[in-house]
């Protein structure tokens, strides 16, 4: 049972090597208000995407944003060269919840009530288009 297990991690550490991705953990907004976020830029051209991310009014847009820029570099480190404009585009995004710091605000008669202070972690995947097509 360990064999099996050690061969499945190294199958895949493998197929990371070859994806392009940045991941953000443990951010303090809620994953529904990231969500936002991410759904404006999954699919889209990277630099037409931090355009939008620049001029967002929500906050997480400037998380996303610089996730976003880290994938682009970790991209180019791998490559070995610079990323053309309109090569590379936003192939997956996703928002998964984190640790919820659980409070209580005192509240009239004795009461409490419970405040949940929600985290998320979010993962982007960047490549370039020729590579989408060849999986899909």
């Amino acid at each position: 049972m360990g064999a099996r297990k050690k061969i499945s991690a190294d199958r895949r550490k493998e197929a990371l090597k070859s994806m392009y991705f940045a991941r953000l953990q443990n951010v303090p907004t809620s994953p529904r208000k990231m969500r936002l976020v991410a759904d404006m830029v999954r699919g889209m051209e990277v630099n037409r995407a931090l355009g939008v991310l620049k001029f967002s009014s929500k906050e997480a847009a400037a998380r996303v944003e610089k996730l976003l820029r880290s994938a682009i570099a970790n991209w180019e480190q791998k490559n070995e060269r610079k990323a053309e404009s309109g090569e590379l585009f936003v192939t997956k995004i996703f928002v998964d919840c984190g640790s919820t710091l659980k409070r209580m605000r005192p509240a009239p008669q004795g009461r409490g009530y419970r405040i949940r202070k929600r985290s998320n972690h979010v993962t982007l995947f960047v490549d370039s288009k020729s590579n989408n097509e060849d999986q899909n």
